[in-house]
């Protein structure tokens, strides 16, 4: 999924999703101040299913192009 396609994602009905690992995460003040925005936004999701979403989104961009790409198909040969 793309960060673009979030909203979209956002509007459709939740769907529970198992997370395995806890992170702690500060945010500058802005930045945590827009994601509270996003979470008033679309009542149904918590601030936190924002950030999941959110990196999960990040990581997916980034893994689908460039060097990273390249560098993961290699990890998983090895």
């Amino acid at each position: 999924m793309k960060v673009t396609e979030l909203p979209q994602h956002w509007e459709k009905e939740k769907q529970a999703q198992e997370r395995s690992h806890e992170y702690n995460l500060r945010l500058p003040l802005e930045d945590a101040a827009r994601i509270a925005a996003l979470a008033e936004l679309y009542p149904d999701r918590s601030e936190s299913e924002i950030l999941n979403d959110m990196i999960a989104a990040a990581l997916d961009d980034l893994i689908s192009q460039g060097p990273l790409k390249d560098r993961l198909a290699e990890q998983k040969k090895s």
